[in-house]
């Protein structure tokens, strides 16, 4: 695991103790630092050793030298964060403990992605042509395994991170060596007190780097556009990369890098990996051997002719919007636990779409937002939405989960919404 010599006789507390709780637990435990932990769940409890137990909430947190929190913990409502500020102790995160950890690490650098949408895509894909380049390389952060739970590695190597608003918000001394952001759209507002302060939340990862250190930003939208000339105006125009957006670009020798989100995601990947002095002939070699991920525009099967793809990952509009377009006939599987009232944002897609199937709590509403535009039919689960797409598409057209919505209404998460996809499309055959 992965410790920091700072650590050693300091306190901390550890709220949740998940994966990533447990992860900070054995890590901070083992760097010698004394720990407080709590989850309200008592078999959680029972997982871990070496702490003692205590609720955070309910004891004098002064003395201590932080609290960490899991991401999923709302730092706006959570009395918590109250009650840290109080003792003036600072609430903090794993990737924030992976920052301190650095200096003793052997040289290495990270990569940092974030954006609202297609950073796991863009993690793994940069995480892979590194691989492919036969640089070690490790990934974490909001994908995969907790980094404090992993082994460090060994000099020159790379530690490629997601980083979601949340974990950035409980980060301040995160100096990667390459920056990524792709794109800000509404996502997530609940927790932030308006857009911009969600959008603040993201320009914080340039803030943290030291000059000289590269920034790719995606210029597609406003807001990323303005973070970009902030850190242009900053001194830092050398070390910037912007990647504009309807860049045409020879797509067909990357088979799970499709559609012009793709085409994005691919041209940050491009530059990041060039910014970390991989040359170009890994780099192509990586993006055409990229598998993609699982629930990620991932084609799970073909029945008489047609293609069925799981975009189960694809929880809010935005995210649909380049699926549709990375295919000419689309039946569209959507629907779920809403985030929002409106399909605005896949507009530019419909003219792809051959017919839609809604599905769970957003169904009968997103039926009534898409009859008067296209073809549409209230299918209800996922299982009755594949046969009856099924029964209506020919060869050479797909069949699309992409579902603009949470899963949390028929789903524990996206990963089972897409697992049930493939099931059904397996019962099929």
């Amino acid at each position: 695991m992965i410790v920091a010599g700072g650590w050693s006789g300091r306190r901390y507390a550890v709220l949740g103790l998940a994966r990533s709780g447990i992860a900070t637990v054995n890590a901070l435990v083992a760097g010698g630092a004394h720990v407080t932990a709590w989850d309200s769940d008592p078999a959680r409890r029972d997982a871990v050793t070496g702490a003692t137990f205590a609720d955070p909430l309910e004891i004098d947190l002064a003395g201590f030298d932080g609290v960490v929190v899991s991401p999923g913990v709302p730092l706006n409502t959570h009395p918590i964060a109250e009650r840290a500020r109080k003792a003036g102790v600072p609430v903090l995160g794993d990737i924030e403990l992976f920052a301190q950890a650095r200096a003793d690490l052997p040289p290495h650098r990270v990569v940092g992605i974030t954006g609202t949408n297609g950073k796991s895509t863009t993690t793994a894909l940069i995480h892979h042509i590194i691989q492919t380049a036969g640089v070690p390389t490790l990934m974490g952060g909001n994908i995969g395994l907790p980094i404090l739970e992993q082994q460090p590695l060994p000099p020159g190597g790379v530690y490629v991170l997601e980083l979601s608003s949340y974990q950035i918000d409980l980060t301040t001394t995160l100096d990667c060596d390459v920056a990524v952001l792709l794109n800000i759209t509404p996502d997530h507002l609940d927790r932030y007190d308006g857009f911009d302060a969600y959008a603040a939340s993201k320009a914080r990862l340039f803030a943290m780097q030291t000059s000289g250190h590269a920034a790719v930003i995606g210029i597609g939208d406003t807001p990323s556009a303005l973070i970009a000339r902030q850190v242009a105006q900053s001194g830092r125009s050398a070390d910037l990369t912007k990647i504009a957006p309807g860049v045409c670009m020879d797509q067909s020798r990357w088979p799970s890098l499709q559609g012009p989100h793709n085409a994005q995601n691919a041209l940050a990947a491009i530059a990041a990996c060039e910014a970390l002095g991989i040359d170009n002939a890994a780099i192509d070699a990586g993006l055409a051997s990229f598998s993609g991920l699982p629930h990620r525009m991932q084609r799970v099967g073909e029945v008489n002719g047609v293609a069925f793809i799981d975009d189960s990952k694809a929880t809010n509009p935005e995210s649909v919007a380049p699926a549709l377009a990375a295919f000419p006939r689309v039946h569209w599987i959507l629907g779920g636990k809403p985030k929002g009232d409106d399909l605005d944002a896949c507009r530019p897609g419909f003219a792809h779409v051959v017919r839609a199937y809604t599905i769970g709590e957003a169904g009968p509403r997103f039926a009534e937002l898409l009859a008067p535009e296209l073809p549409v039919e209230e299918a209800g689960t996922v299982d009755a939405a594949v046969r009856a797409a099924a029964a209506r598409a020919k060869p050479g057209e797909v069949v699309l989960l992409s579902p603009a919505c949470a899963s949390f209404d028929q789903f524990s998460d996206y990963a089972e919404r897409g697992r049930a996809f493939a099931r059904a499309v397996e019962d099929l055959r």
